[in-house]
């Protein structure tokens, strides 16, 4: 009887300790939906640019990552002067057809490119700030279809490591720059040894007409 009494307590136990824990496992918070789709307006954008992974996956997250990190963070900066931003190009992040954030990108601001997060954010109030753009943005931008000028040299290694292109390879070949190195080290040394040639002749020169005086 004590032993069925104890199985019976156990059983108990494990029951409440079940569906104790079943209602925290179902309120347990869902992961954010991956955004399918960004959205980018204004400037010289004819119309809207819609960006999706199907357009090159890299490149998709590339330009997520432009804006991505400034969800959460605090502003950096104050406002710049309005004449100093240059044009406003509008970048929307969506999930399906629901925009998730919103930020103003000014890649050619004076001194650096800029971003605007408002305070009225899809679904949610956060503090209005204004962020230090990444040296991408610009060519980001471009590579999405806005019509901007090309900057290739303010980023190397391509989209994902950096969004720069027609990089020469011979900018980037340890070889080539070992071998120009020790071309340059060679006219030096010899420039180096002509000149003390020159010196040590001087130097000869006078002994010998010390020498004759004396």
């Amino acid at each position: 009887m004590t032993r069925l009494l104890s199985a019976a307590g156990a059983l108990a136990v494990a029951a409440a300790l079940t569906f104790g824990a079943a209602p925290a496992a179902q309120a347990a918070p869902k992961a954010p939906a991956k955004p399918t789709s960004i959205q980018i307006k204004g400037g010289e954008v004819p119309g809207t640019l819609i960006v999706e992974p199907s357009d090159g996956a890299r490149l998709f997250d590339t330009l997520l990552a432009e804006v991505n990190w400034m969800s959460t963070a605090r502003p950096q900066t104050t406002a710049p002067k309005a004449n100093k931003l240059g044009p406003k190009y509008t970048v929307t992040v969506l999930v399906k057809t629901a925009p998730q954030q919103v930020y103003d990108l000014y890649p050619e601001a004076a001194g650096g490119p800029r971003a605007h997060r408002a305070s009225a954010q899809p679904g949610r109030r956060v503090a209005d700030g204004w962020f230090y753009g990444r040296l991408t943005m610009s060519e980001t931008l471009r590579l999405s279809g806005v019509p901007l000028k090309a900057k290739p040299d303010v980023i190397n290694g391509g989209i994902g490591g950096g969004v720069g292109e027609n990089i020469q390879v011979d900018d980037i070949d340890p070889i080539a720059g070992v071998n120009s190195f020790l071309a340059r080290m060679r006219d030096l040394l010899l420039l180096n040894g002509a000149v003390l040639i020159v010196i040590l002749f001087g130097l000869a020169g006078i002994a010998f007409l010390i020498r004759r005086r004396v």
